[in-house]
């Protein structure tokens, strides 16, 4: 036996597939071990083949990713710059809201900065204007306060067209209130308090005979109106901003279509 054992060990070696580089030849091949246990799971009665519609659907669905969920690595100038001036705008705007709510640093001015906004809002000065209008005897004053209308309809219309376009929220999150809801006044930018303080200031400044105190403190409400929306948090700066430019190019535009006093007159005896 000993002998037997001994010739099968040299055999063994003088063997080449016995080699290490050889190895792998007298290994299965694992492709077919797979095959196989594959083959012989399918055979049972309770596993299913999935459909080969559902691995191409999960591709055209990756596929057809929306942009927003696309990782941005190499963002243009123009991107960073925006997004740069956005946050300082939400983060001055932050700042500036000292009146937002009660806790706030000055949360018991809350009531007088909401008081100088309402003087900027839309419902006042126009049953204001109407009843000027209705009350008026004289031919100038009765076209003065007619385009004055014309252009506080044109503001709520213009404001509350581009806040239903942008659609952007304030600083914080707040609710409008009923007068909000019935000028339309809703979403942030522009500001319509802003837009109607720039328009109406401008228009009395071109359209009656003021003293310069006067005509100073004008200037001072209009920027009072639209630092006061900041301040409750209704707005950011930039709504305020755009708001100011707004008004002006109402204003210039109401000038451009200027009604005279016998259209006002013919509107008046319609109405």
């Amino acid at each position: 036996m000993p002998a037997s054992q001994s010739r099968s060990r040299a055999r063994d070696r003088n063997n080449v597939l016995n080699r290490a580089e050889f190895l792998s030849l007298n290994q299965p091949l694992k492709g077919a071990q797979e095959t196989r246990s594959s083959s012989r799971k399918t055979t049972g009665p309770s596993v299913q083949a999935p459909p080969p519609n559902e691995g191409s659907k999960e591709r055209r669905q990756s596929q057809q990713l929306p942009e927003e969920d696309c990782m941005q690595l190499n963002p243009s100038f123009k991107g960073i710059a925006f997004n740069s001036l956005l946050a300082i705008d939400i983060c001055m705007s932050k700042r500036l809201g000292v009146c937002a709510n009660r806790a706030a640093s000055w949360g018991s001015a809350r009531s007088m900065v909401k008081l100088i906004g309402i003087t900027g809002h839309g419902i006042p000065w126009i049953g204001g204007t109407i009843i000027c209008l209705v009350k008026s005897s004289t031919l100038a004053g009765q076209e003065v306060l007619m385009n004055l209308l014309l252009a506080l309809l044109l503001d709520i219309m213009t404001v509350a067209g581009v806040q239903k376009l942008i659609k952007r929220r304030g600083p914080y999150d707040m609710s409008p209130g009923l007068l909000d809801y019935l000028t339309m006044d809703i979403y942030a930018f522009p500001a319509g308090h802003a837009s109607r303080a720039a328009m109406i200031s401008k228009f009395f400044l071109n359209h009656l005979v003021l003293a310069v105190p006067l005509r100073i403190l004008l200037v001072l409400w209009a920027f009072c109106v639209g630092l006061s929306r900041v301040m409750i948090g209704r707005h950011h700066i930039t709504d305020v901003v755009s708001g100011f430019v707004i008004g002006y190019f109402q204003f210039k535009l109401v000038e451009l279509v200027w009604m005279s006093s016998n259209t006002c007159q013919m509107l008046i005896s319609i109405w």
